[in-house]
Parts: structure tokens; sequence; C-alpha cells
């Protein structure tokens, strides 16, 4: 077990992100599966004249009522009935009540949104015989029914659905993946400064415990510092994690010259750097850093 964790440990941010990706992506799809079905249903009412006064007066009177059908079909009035008998509130029914007018043809389509297809089909029959009784047009034209109504289901849309959790998903996975690269780069930065702050001057490789090269790096600095390796906890609760480390890593490599090469072992804890500047600047004067590890 440990050694797949190690052998995953360069994969680990790609991981991360798309594990958001598709945490994200699966909240996505639960919320519009548990939003429930909606279905809508729909019917045409047609204007045409009824009485001789000619065809101006008809085309005048349909050009200047008809948009009123738009506020009438949502008005407490027309919608107490049907609210009472597919039981849905009326000011809730009226949200789900829209009228769409077809230009210069006296054509309105009446449209209705309820949970289930019943429902959604009763409600614009009678939202539409309630507007027809009302007679919006008279005297000079009469609405009529063109047809029975037609229902569909418009919710869940899962195409829709599966297209907003994959860009939602993708979006989730990249800033996960641009957080956690910040979060590390921000990481080297506050090391750097807290060694500035020891006195150390010279460039130190930051490396990360879970890296499975983490032994050949540090073997290979060590190496070009010609010293021995010395691996220093920074904090009480790594001490073991230094030892374990210090024994993996060659007790010479190269020439040894005057003092150590040291490893620093610190914690990934933003606001403890400061114990790492401690440290630093109280190592001995032959002593070189040449790395630091934040486990």
């Amino acid at each position: 077990m440990t050694g797949l964790l190690t052998r995953l440990a360069p994969w680990r941010p790609a991981l991360t992100a798309v594990g958001v990706a598709v945490l994200v992506a699966a909240v996505v799809v639960l919320f519009v599966e548990v939003r429930g079905e909606e279905h809508e249903s729909r019917v045409g009412l047609l204007a045409g004249p009824v009485a001789s006064d000619g065809p101006a007066q008809f085309g005048e009177v349909v050009a200047l009522s008809l948009p009123a059908l738009v506020e009438v079909a949502r008005s407490p009035s027309v919608l107490r009935a049907p609210a009472e008998a597919v039981g849905i509130a009326p000011a809730d029914l009226a949200g789900r009540v829209s009228v769409e007018l077809v230009p210069a043809s006296g054509l309105a389509r009446l449209s209705v949104r309820a949970p289930t297809a019943d429902q959604a089909s009763e409600a614009v029959n009678l939202i539409a015989r309630t507007v027809v009784d009302a007679d919006l047009l008279a005297p000079a034209a009469r609405l009529r029914l063109l047809d029975r109504p037609e229902t569909r289901r418009v919710a869940p849309d899962r195409p829709l659905a599966f297209g907003l959790a994959l860009v939602a998903g993708v979006v989730a996975g990249l800033g996960a993946y641009a957080f956690g690269h910040l979060r590390r780069t921000r990481a080297g930065d506050r090391v750097r400064a807290a060694l500035v702050a020891g006195g150390v001057r010279h460039p130190v490789a930051v490396l990360d415990d879970d890296d499975p090269d983490l032994v050949r790096r540090l073997a290979v600095l060590c190496g070009a510092a010609a010293r021995p390796a010395r691996v220093v906890a920074v904090v009480p609760e790594l001490t073991g994690r230094a030892e374990a480390l210090a024994a993996e890593l060659p007790d010479k490599t190269g020439e040894p010259a005057d003092g150590d090469a040291l490893i620093a072992l610190a914690p990934r804890d933003r606001g403890r750097h400061d114990e790492l500047a401690a440290v630093v600047g109280a190592l001995p004067a032959p002593t070189t850093v040449v790395g630091v590890v934040l486990a």
C-alpha cells in the first residue's frame, strides 16, 4: 500500500484535480435531478371575425386587444379555477404561464408548466377556455381553440445537465490544479524567505517529502556539496522522520570537506517557517544548507 502511494505521489495534484472535477460534475447532475420533473402543455388560440363590419375593423381590434392576452392569462380571476383544479397555488401557477403572440396572424400560443403532464394539460385547457369565455376581442372578433393541448417533458433536461456538469467539472478541476500549483509555489517562496532570514544567501532546493525520488535527489545535492549528509528536524514532531531519512542517505558522498551538507526537514504549515529561520540561523559556520524537505 505504501509503495502504491509512493508511486502515485507525483500524480497527486492531477488526481486531486480530477477528483474535484468529478465531484462538481456529480453535484450539478444531482442538483438537476432532485429538482424533479416538469412538463409543459401548449395550446393555440386563433382570433376570428364574428361581425360584418369589414376586415379593417377586425384587424384593428385584434392588433390592439390581442396583446392584452399576455396579462389576462396570468390574472387572478382567470387562474383561480384552474389553480384549484390542478392543486397549484394561483401565485405559483401565474409564474408557470406564458403567452407567445405570432405577429400579424391573430394567433397566440398559451403554455403552462406543471410537475406532471396531467396537471399541465388540464391547467392549459382550463385557462384557454376561461380566456375564450372572457371574449376579449368582442364585438369584432372571438378567440377559439385550435387544437388539443400538446404536452412534453421539459425537465430534467439531461443532455443540458450533462453538458453543464462537464463544463463545471472541467472549470473546477483546472481551478483546483491551479490552486494546488500556486499553493506549492507559495510554500517554496515562504521557505526561501525563511532561509534568507536565517542568513542563507545561496540557492537551496525545496523538496516534497512525498517525492518518490527524494532520497536520490538529496544524494545528488550532498554529492555536489562533497560533504557528509546531515538531516535536522526543524520541529520535534518530525524527529522520527528525520532519522529515517538520514538512514537512507549515504554517510559520505565524494571527498568530505569541512562541515556538513545540511538537509532541513520542515513542516508545511505556513505559520511555522520562522522556526526554520531560527534553526538555520543557529547552525555552525562550516555547515552548508543544501535542501529543505517539506513534510
